[in-house]
């Protein structure tokens, strides 16, 4: 194993570090303050945690069916993980339940279908996981990741209506990055997809952090005194 490989593992790794730490802050967070949004959304980062984890693994030379196939799974459900919490910021309740339902059915039919259909090793390149996998999965993921990126995209857009907060355009682009994450992959630097992954899911968490979900408001003031 060269230098390179050795030098681009560590950071894999240090990238899979850095999004278990995101994940872990956020659920604590989350649940100290009864927050089931953050929650939602340290659940998505701990699932681009885990297939950073497997890029770093496959990346190594580590290359089966269990790892593809829940790189797989994980890449399609973060992203409708972490919209689940964004949903919040639309305000509608009965939308939220219902599109809540909807991807964890979604994302459970993506599950069951991931680890019962075969994976080629062809999937991986040079080390990177970048082949499409069968036309089911292609299929299954989209019902989970296209209207996860519309409400994404939705609630970042109201959310800037209402508040005028810059903050929420980093939503708008680590959803454009994740979606077009796959045009950086270049020949001579093919590991560049995996640093846009990191970047966008970077992105995508600033910026919903910034959404004000229902139920915030801003504190009263306190009484002037007598």
């Amino acid at each position: 194993m060269d230098a390179q490989t050795v030098g681009i593992a560590v950071s894999l790794a240090l990238l899979t570090a850095a999004l278990g730490f995101l994940a872990g802050r956020a659920f604590v967070r989350g649940y100290r303050a009864k927050a089931l949004v953050q929650i939602w959304w340290a659940g998505g980062l701990a699932m681009a945690g885990g297939a950073m984890a497997v890029e770093t693994v496959v990346y190594l030379g580590l290359v089966d069916q269990p790892l593809l196939q829940s790189y797989v799974f994980l890449s399609a459900a973060l992203v409708g993980v972490l919209s689940i919490g964004a949903c919040r910021v639309l305000r509608r309740p009965r939308l939220e339940r219902g599109y809540t339902g909807y991807i964890l059915a979604t994302c459970a039919v993506l599950g069951v279908a991931s680890f019962l259909t075969p994976l080629s090793s062809g999937m991986v390149t040079q080390g990177i996981i970048t082949g499409n996998p069968p036309l089911l999965i292609l299929i299954l993921s989209t019902f989970v990741t296209g209207p996860a990126t519309i409400v994404l995209l939705t609630s970042a857009a109201s959310s800037l209506r209402r508040s005028r907060d810059w903050r929420t355009l980093l939503m708008v682009a680590g959803a454009l990055v994740l979606g077009a994450g796959g045009t950086l992959y270049i020949a001579s630097f093919p590991v560049a997809l995996y640093y846009a992954e990191f970047l966008g899911i970077l992105l995508l968490f600033v910026g919903l952090l910034s959404l004000k979900p229902s139920g915030t408001s801003a504190p009263a003031p306190a009484p002037a005194p007598a």
